[in-house]
């Protein structure tokens, strides 16, 4: 499956304010147009280095809320997103997506609340069945996050997702790789961005580092998720010993 829901974005620079701090993103700055040519695509990188932000203003292009949820959520709580969408011309592929998510950890409360505010006069019986048979306000945040994920993602869906492993216990991750993967099996897209060396482990993925003051394709191995997490794993006696007595 190659004709995905979103084969290309370009970046109008000129729709961006000359002092806008988007400027002054090394990765950002340098981005002209980024063609999606796998199923799932992650967005790695440092904290700060942009894809957050990168993958903020695919969302709302599209016409997600920038605090997440369905195509059909409208809410909004807090005006934090950038003026990047704005900017971003977006080449679409001729399906449609049979469903779609934004999730994002840090507003994911109120794309839980707000879940149940749109329900469209279903069932309480049937909607809490979704989930398990219970409100995500019944459940920790991780199980709640991945009851959602598992309860709204369907094949043929389009799913961008932003730091999911912040909810979800290292088994918990595991989960959710295993859905991904059947879900981009049957038709599925998928934008994330991640720091985890367990989802970024998810075979046939593209990366995309942010790091290096440019947008560039790197290998699993590459990424610094996998290098710190490798380092400590074989090296942790050393890594603390020297980390604690340079403190």
């Amino acid at each position: 499956m190659t004709d995905y829901f979103i084969k290309e974005i370009k970046i109008d620079w000129e729709a961006i304010e000359e002092d806008s701090y988007l400027r002054q993103i090394p990765a950002l700055r340098s981005l002209e147009w980024l063609s999606f040519t796998a199923p799932v695509t992650f967005f790695v990188g440092e904290n700060g280095s942009g894809k957050s932000t990168l993958l903020e203003g695919i969302a709302v292009a599209y016409g997600f809320s920038p605090e997440g949820g369905n195509r059909n959520y409208t809410f909004f709580t807090y005006d934090s997103h950038s003026e990047l969408y704005q900017a971003i011309q977006m080449s679409k592929g001729p399906r449609r997506p049979k469903g779609s998510y934004f999730l994002r950890a840090e507003s994911f409360y109120n794309v839980a609340s707000k879940a149940e505010d749109y329900r469209d006069g279903e069932l309480p019986e049937t909607y809490y069945a979704r989930y398990g048979g219970k409100s995500l306000h019944q459940r920790s945040h991780g199980e709640s996050f991945l009851a959602l994920v598992q309860g709204d993602f369907v094949p043929g869906g389009l799913y961008l997702l932003d730091e999911p492993e912040a909810a979800l216990s290292p088994q918990s991750q595991l989960s959710l790789l295993l859905k991904i993967h059947q879900l981009a099996a049957k038709g599925a897209q998928f934008i994330i961005a991640s720091h985890s060396p367990i989802l970024l482990g998810l075979p046939g993925a593209g990366l995309l580092a942010f790091d290096d003051g440019e947008l560039h394709a790197c290998t699993y191995e590459e990424t610094e998720s996998y290098q710190v997490t490798e380092m400590f794993i074989n090296e942790r006696t050393y890594l603390l010993e020297r980390l604690l007595r340079e403190e």
